[in-house]
């Protein structure tokens, strides 16, 4: 079942997959910024809300912790990230682009045909979700699809390159996901899904300098899009 969080209601978690319901409604309080950038985060609170016990949302706050959406200070508990300002997009993207096309190239050569066909697969998927997004109503639940399969992709790819550090530290890199409203406040999902594609054409072509280049062109046209959205 799913499960959508809004200021003031409350949730009952399906039994078999508790610590993943938790660990998707406490996301989407903060994606939603029901629980706004750098408020407390209290998981007697959220707990309440969500009507689970403490020890889930305990286990989600980690587990967010882990990925840059919260941040843990001794004696305070948790806080909801604040929102990247230009510079710290700046330098997220310049991080990005400084790994990304190098995991991409050397990521050629290394993918099976099946797994080309999951990230194919992944293309088709994201032109789905980012349509049925657009008609949403600009909330968490609407484009978490799409921010999954954008990730997926990117994991993947990260994943074959054969250094297990920089796909690690490429996954560390979710807390981007609060740009992905900005991408549906803009409707720029289609240019997403074509540069993915081409990313996918040059390593099916097992071309590493291609691949590397489209990754690097994908990346910096997501951070122009993001910044001129922001200073609209």
């Amino acid at each position: 079942m799913s499960i959508e969080p809004a200021s003031g209601e409350r949730f009952l978690p399906a039994r078999r997959a508790l610590a993943d319901d938790v660990y998707d409604a406490v996301l989407a309080l903060l994606m939603d910024q029901v629980i706004e950038p750098g408020s407390r985060a209290s998981i007697d609170g959220i707990a309440r809300q969500l009507n689970v016990s403490p020890t889930p949302v305990r286990e989600a706050l980690a587990r967010l912790e882990s990925e840059g959406l919260v941040v843990k200070r001794a004696l305070k508990g948790y806080t909801a990230a604040p929102l990247l300002d230009s510079e710290g997009l700046r330098q997220l993207f310049e991080m990005r682009r400084l790994m990304e096309p190098y995991a991409t190239r050397n990521a050629v050569g290394e993918l099976t045909p099946a797994t080309l066909d999951e990230l194919e697969e992944l293309c088709e998927e994201m032109h789905r979700s980012g349509a049925a997004a657009q008609s949403g109503e600009d909330r968490f639940n609407d484009y978490k699809d799409f921010a999954d399969q954008d990730a997926a992709f990117h994991r993947i790819i990260a994943e074959h390159s054969g250094n297990l550090l920089l796909s690690d530290a490429i996954a560390r890199l979710r807390s981007h996901m609060h740009q992905y409203r900005i991408y549906f406040k803009h409707g720029v999902v289609d240019e997403t899904s074509g540069e993915h594609e081409a990313v996918l054409e040059a390593l099916r072509a097992g071309d590493a300098e291609a691949a590397e280049q489209a990754m690097l062109d994908h990346i910096t046209k997501s951070y122009h899009r993001i910044s001129a959205s922001l200073e609209g």
